[in-house]
């Protein structure tokens, strides 16, 4: 049962994005076409699942059994920016309309401080392995959440009518700020 709360919470009550306001440029960047932001959003779910799966026993075995925990940033970079590189490469064979699409943004995971962020809770948060794993990918169907959301407003704003002095990033902003507070209402259900 706290696996499930555990999901549910990282995806939707404290969703990185809304509440933690980590992963904004990608978030804001990706969201302007809802196939970009679904393949952005399931690309960073798959980094930000590995990333738990896989920083949790570096933590563990490695830098807290050898009394090294200020390692923990760099320790944690080096395996994000090895997880990208990989995934990188996948979709490069597998799917090269999604590479191509995908472009410049598949790189931009390794500075996602999302992802960052994800690992660092997780050791704040003192999870065990599986509780890790259910943590990444619910911050990552979070963060696809967010980015869905986003782009179809974005795709639906093409149409309206928007005062010139708010077109472009500021209605952006504002749409993420009205997400953020109505995400925020989520926050007496499950801590």
């Amino acid at each position: 049962m706290d696996v499930i709360l555990i999901f549910i919470s990282a995806s939707i009550v404290n969703n990185i994005v809304l509440s933690y306001f980590l992963g904004i440029c990608p978030f804001v960047g990706v969201s302007n076409k809802t196939e970009s932001a679904l393949n952005m959003g399931l690309a960073t779910t798959f980094v930000m699942t590995l990333t738990a799966a896989i920083t949790w026993p570096v933590w563990t075995y490695v830098l807290v059994k050898f009394n090294i925990p200020f390692l923990q940033y760099v320790a944690f970079i080096i395996v994000i920016a090895a997880l990208v590189q990989f995934v990188e490469m996948f979709i490069r064979k597998s799917s090269p309309h999604l590479y191509r699409a995908l472009g410049i943004y598949l790189p931009l995971i390794t500075t996602n401080c999302a992802v960052l962020g994800l690992a660092l809770f997780m050791v704040l948060r003192d999870y065990n392995y599986i509780e890790s794993i259910f943590f990444g990918f619910g911050t990552g169907v979070g963060f696809t959440i967010a980015i869905l959301m986003m782009s179809g407003i974005r795709e639906e704003l093409e149409y309206a009518d928007v005062p010139p002095v708010f077109q472009g990033i500021s209605i952006t902003l504002i749409i993420a700020g009205m997400m953020a507070l109505a995400f925020m209402g989520f926050a007496g259900l499950i801590r």
